[in-house]
């Protein structure tokens, strides 16, 4: 009697499709500074995941949506996936399929393509320490109709934030900030985007 597989999956050899990758792949690259010190573009999702092991991914939303057809009423599920390796790299992705699984699988994808470098450090008057665990400065970011400001905490102030804000910049490498947000941030969406952005001009103004 043949003894059953004890697994069926395995995990997929990564096969570069692109010269970055390639590069990574040989170790010519062995950092994600290194690409956006260079002005290259990441098209790979593995390219992340492979220069970031560490990386932690989170379902920030999903919905459903209905629309109308000939053929009748055709129902599709939205995803919205935010990653981060909690250490000054993040990155959010939407995508949409039949299947939620499916969805959350492309959203996740599309994340992995949308990261940033996020610059921490510690832009508190109270605190004043070498350590990076706030932002550097005030920065403010918008999406959509939401707008959010984030200022610097001293250490051990936690983030104070509503739980969706919370949970984004956490996830960037964010652990002790005030936060001020503007507009419907029950749109998950935009509170998303305008996180986002807030990250995004660490680095930009920075």
């Amino acid at each position: 009697m043949s003894r059953p597989a004890r697994n069926q999956e395995q995990e997929v050899i990564w096969k570069p499709r692109t010269a970055l990758g390639m590069m990574v792949m040989e170790g010519k690259i062995n950092s994600m500074d290194q690409i956006y010190e260079n002005g290259m573009r990441v098209q790979e999702p593995e390219i992340v995941k492979h220069l970031l092991p560490d990386i932690k991914s989170q379902v920030v939303h999903v919905g459903i949506v209905q629309k109308q057809t000939d053929a009748g009423e055709m129902t599709r599920f939205s995803a919205l996936v935010a990653v981060g390796n909690e250490a000054g790299w993040f990155g959010i992705g939407m995508g949409k399929a039949s299947q939620m699984r499916l969805a959350i699988d492309k959203a996740t994808t599309s994340s992995y393509l949308n990261i940033i470098p996020v610059k921490l450090g510690c832009g508190s008057w109270e605190c004043r320490c070498s350590q990076l665990h706030s932002v550097p400065f005030k920065v403010r970011g918008k999406g959509g109709s939401v707008t959010i400001d984030v200022l610097p905490g001293p250490r051990g102030l936690g983030l104070v934030a509503g739980e969706n804000i919370k949970n984004l910049l956490k996830l960037a490498g964010v652990k002790d900030a005030w936060s001020k947000s503007f507009g419907s941030t029950n749109t998950h969406t935009s509170t998303a985007m305008a996180v986002f952005n807030v990250l995004r001009e660490t680095y930009i103004t920075g």
